[in-house]
């Protein structure tokens, strides 16, 4: 082998380990941020709980908040005096989904959220703790511009 060879073959293998190098960094970063922020969706879920339960209107009350993942923040509520068999999915999804996507795009405090694109989870039960309904809004409904109009 001659030493022009050697140059070019030592200048290929310093590439290929720098474009190595990069790419476990950059994956190594990406990991960190998730993680990272799966720790700040705990914390907002714990310190959301802390406040909880609270009534939000006639019909119901927020019980409390969970994550299930780096990509899922869920609210658990209970349908006041409702129980599971008078609770239609198809009236709720047509009614309730319109009004939690448009809080999801302008509603300040979920900013983060949106930004991380969380799929946002509303789980309701019945006045009896039955799992009733859950209404899940990943982030390609609420950064459409014409969600509402298409639901």
């Amino acid at each position: 082998m001659n030493k022009e060879s050697s140059k070019k073959n030592v200048k290929l293998i310093s590439i290929v380990v720098g474009i190595i190098l990069f790419a476990v960094a950059y994956y190594g970063i990406q990991e960190f941020s998730k993680n990272d922020f799966q720790d700040e969706m705990e914390k907002a879920a714990i310190e959301l709980n802390k406040k909880l339960p609270v009534q939000v209107d006639k019909f119901s009350r927020l019980d409390s908040a969970s994550t299930k993942s780096n990509s899922n923040f869920t609210y658990h509520y209970t349908l006041l005096n409702i129980e599971k068999s008078e609770v239609y999915p198809d009236s709720v999804y047509k009614y309730m989904k319109p009004g939690i996507i448009e809080n999801i795009k302008t509603n300040p405090d979920l900013k983060m959220y949106r930004d991380n694109d969380i799929t946002m989870e509303y789980r309701y039960y019945d006045k009896n703790g039955d799992f009733a309904v859950n209404i899940s809004v990943p982030p390609n409904l609420y950064k459409k511009q014409d969600t509402i109009q298409n639901q």
